[in-house]
């Protein structure tokens, strides 16, 4: 098999970089249903941006490419341990070229191994089958998204919706919570995966296997495909909205199997999935490792531009903010308005927030913009590229936002999703605003970043590292005030309304 390596490599490239049809046709008709000129329309102008991009530059259509999940099929007598080792390679490689952001980090001690392996790193399930030539699969899920999967053990009370039974309307109400809770953070427009029943590890395995079927297709069983039909013309009245900034569109598919359980046990176990929907699939000959075919598209057909318009319009009411910023010039702002920065910012994900409760920043913060960022990076000498840079979900910063902003004068922080009450509170006090980027806008936003000025703190490996850029332009939305004002609050409060008159339709 001697092009099985390059074969991966190829697949990796396309699934970081190139959504799959389905996903794209949903998507277009997400745009189409939400009114111009609203938060929600801008923010998906953006995503189409963004989407057209990744596949200009072949560059990765969400910074985070999460942690590459590989389903193998293999006929009898074809060396699965070849196939590991062939995958593993392809993994390192597609790091190398910038193709996937270095994820795989130690749980024990911290440290990111550089290339995306490490102990049940990348994850590979193997099975056999009939078939003469080898089937592989391959689904990019990003922490964001990842960590808004959630399981429910029934019958259980949820928020909005009461008592939700072992029964297929506690199913329901069930998987009607897990789009409404995973509100921006999940980078909605989201899909989800659904298992009901099994144990609480497989159900999971399961719910996250549904998102390998099409958005398009049926479920063979009609009374899950009748579920799945409710389930996404319910969510998306929940309001929701792309990124969380309410809106029409809040799903773009749910897939929904059915397994046996325990007598004791009724799990729901829900993966949720992001706009950034990454799958692929190919068919590979088992002698020469060369592919043979592609599945969920067709390579020959070209790929249909998703943007009506170029970037981001522009209305002439953006502000301009060039850092440093000003107490008075950060009050100044509200919920609502939209900026543009020109000037510095730093990156600041977990590693650097948990770094800065006990020491202070490589850098001088008064005045500065923090950006919860892990961007893709790549080095040709001595000089950086960014690759890829979409905001990640701030809300992990929650423990953390406070005290940075009142210890060390930082006066915007840019994220996706928003953030609590804490950081709500020290906003108002001490002088900040959180704006909101487009989670998984990683080229947009990419290209924004004229240049790589210097970084901090790379012990961290990559995309925690502390990276101090130029920015030009970078567009992003006032969704918490200095004023105590919060679009997240206010939308979470509505569409718990909302959610709780749909969940008793």
């Amino acid at each position: 098999m001697q092009f099985i390596q390059s074969s991966l490599v190829e697949l990796i490239t396309q699934t970081s970089t190139n959504l799959p049809p389905d996903v794209r046709e949903a998507m277009g008709g997400a745009i189409a249903n939400e009114p111009p000129a609203t938060k929600a329309a801008q923010a998906l102008s953006i995503i189409a941006t963004n989407i057209d991009m990744a596949v200009e530059d072949a560059g990765p259509i969400c910074q985070d490419t999460g942690m590459p999940t590989f389903d193998v099929h293999t006929p009898v007598g074809v060396s699965q341990i070849a196939i590991k080792k062939a995958i593993r390679a392809a993994v390192a490689e597609a790091t190398k070229l910038g193709k996937l952001r270095p994820n795989s980090v130690d749980s024990l001690t911290g440290k990111n191994t550089g290339d995306n392996l490490g102990e049940e790193t990348p994850v590979i399930h193997f099975e056999q089958w009939e078939r003469d030539d080898i089937e592989v699969k391959l689904i990019l899920k990003g922490g964001g998204c990842e960590n808004k999967n959630i399981q429910y053990s029934m019958p259980c009370e949820l928020d909005h919706l009461g008592y939700a039974g072992r029964n297929l309307e506690g199913v329901r109400k069930a998987i009607l919570h897990a789009v409404w809770q995973a509100q921006g953070q999940g980078c909605a427009p989201g899909a989800v995966g659904v298992c009901i029943g099994s144990d609480r590890a497989h159900g999971y395995l399961l719910a996250k296997y549904q998102l390998f079927r099409t958005l398009d297709d049926t479920n063979p069983n009609p009374e899950l495909a009748k579920l799945e039909n409710e389930i996404l013309a319910e969510a998306n009245k929940i309001g929701v909205g792309p990124m969380g900034f309410g809106g029409k569109s809040s799903l773009i598919g749910c897939k929904i199997v059915a397994a046996n359980r325990l007598p004791a046990s009724f799990f729901v176990s829900v993966a949720y999935e992001c706009w950034a929907f990454r799958r692929l699939g190919v068919r590979i000959d088992a002698a020469s490792g060369a592919i043979t075919e592609w599945l969920y598209r067709d390579p020959s057909r070209p790929v249909e531009k998703m943007a009506r318009e170029s970037g981001f319009p522009l209305t002439g009411r953006e502000i301009v903010l060039t850092p440093p910023l000003t107490e008075a010039q950060v009050r100044s702002l509200k919920v609502g308005d939209v900026v543009l920065i020109r000037g510095e910012m730093f990156t600041g994900r977990d590693a650097i927030h948990a770094h800065l409760m006990h020491y202070a920043p490589p850098v001088d913060l008064n005045g500065a913009i923090l950006y919860h960022c892990g961007p893709v990076m790549l080095k040709d000498g001595d000089r950086w590229t960014v690759k890829a840079a979409g905001p990640t979900t701030s809300a992990r910063e929650e423990p953390y936002q406070a005290h940075v902003i009142k210890t060390y004068g930082v006066r915007a922080v840019v994220g996706k999703g928003g953030m609590g009450a804490k950081t709500l509170a020290a906003m108002k006090d001490f002088g900040a605003v959180y704006l909101h980027g487009i989670g998984g806008a990683a080229q947009f936003y990419a290209r924004t970043l004229k240049r790589v000025k210097d970084v901090h703190l790379m012990e961290f490996g990559i995309p925690e590292a502390m990276w101090h850029l130029e920015a030009e332009n970078f567009a992003a939305i006032v969704t918490m005030d200095a004023h105590g004002n919060s679009l997240h609050a206010d939308v979470e409060k509505e569409t718990g309304e909302k959610l709780e008159a749909v969940g008793a339709a």
